[in-house]
């Protein structure tokens, strides 16, 4: 393969699993060599090798987790600020696409080689990458069990509705968090039972689309309340509504949450456990491709 060639990178098993064959065509019609994913970590293999080819447009075909592992392959080669990232949903929740303005397949294609490019955040945790959020607590796992159509109405919250029965019996998590953002140093400590780091995703308020090139995360600590009024927010999803009692929020782009326990985090789907991680943002390091429903400055503080 040539440098500076076009490849995409395509998870046939990904969401229903239909849109393989009518990718590979529309792709290698496009003038893409096409290569596909056989089972977990393939991603992350396949990303490494686009890396070491000098691929310079690489489109990833699959949900978050696909993308995500990618990214991971793109990092491993030192390659995430040579090349650009197309993204074409056909996962269940696709919840980077629908952030950046990707409707479905069949647009994801269209902006590939073609669409209007932004340079976004990176978030990273454990030299590891994320672009959607980093999420503890309530467990981390049910964010990768909740329904498509959750994660649609929801996004990263849908383990919030999900995990309803968890929530009675869910432990809190004694934690210590240290962050540095606009506000300068803050500290939080205590038991929480979530704590959402958020680069393409707000929490707060009506949540959505975050500011995916401030160079700052959206942070929100879900303090430990009774069962009962959480199971009742969560219903209503009211939880982390602008001044919620019992959530703290704020923006910062150094994060560290420590704990005496380990603790497990989902990493736009990959689980991992730590006592001790930093997240921090890597300010600008992608360039994606992007719908035009997509808004660089969503908070209209930047003047853009």
């Amino acid at each position: 393969m040539q440098v500076g060639s076009r490849t995409l990178i395509l998870n046939p098993a990904s969401g229903t699993g239909d849109h393989a064959e009518y990718v590979r065509r529309r792709a290698r019609g496009k003038g893409f060599a096409v290569r596909e994913t056989e089972g977990p970590e393939d991603g992350v293999r396949l990303g490494l090798e686009a890396a070491e080819e000098g691929v310079s447009e690489l489109a990833v075909c699959g949900g978050d987790g696909t993308v995500n592992e990618v990214l991971r392959g793109l990092v491993a080669g030192d390659h995430l600020g040579e090349v650009i990232l197309s993204v074409v949903p056909a996962g269940t929740a696709n919840l980077l696409a629908g952030n950046v303005g990707v409707r479905d397949v069949d647009h994801g294609l269209e902006l590939a080689d073609t669409g209007p490019v932004r340079s976004v955040d990176v978030g990273m945790a454990d030299g590891q990458p994320f672009v959607v959020s980093c999420i503890a607590g309530l467990p981390a796992e049910a964010s990768t069990a909740a329904s498509s159509e959750l994660k649609e109405r929801f996004g990263p919250l849908a383990f919030l509705v999900t995990g309803l029965q968890e929530a009675a019996a869910f432990e809190p998590l004694s934690l210590d968090i240290e962050a540095t953002g606009e506000a300068g140093p803050e500290a939080w400590a205590g038991e929480a039972i979530a704590v959402l780091v958020g680069n393409a995703r707000k929490f707060v308020e009506e949540g959505g689309q975050a500011d995916m090139e401030d160079g700052l995360f959206d942070v929100a600590v879900v303090e430990r309340m009774p069962p009962g009024n959480l199971v009742a927010e969560a219903l209503t999803h009211r939880i982390l509504g602008e001044g919620t009692e019992n959530v703290q929020h704020f923006r910062a782009s150094d994060v560290t949450v420590r704990s005496d326990e380990p603790v497990r985090f989902s990493r736009d789907g990959e689980l991992s456990e730590h006592e001790d991680l930093r997240l921090y943002a890597r300010p600008r390091a992608l360039d994606l491709r992007v719908g035009e429903a997509y808004d660089p400055d969503p908070d209209g503080v930047r003047g853009e």
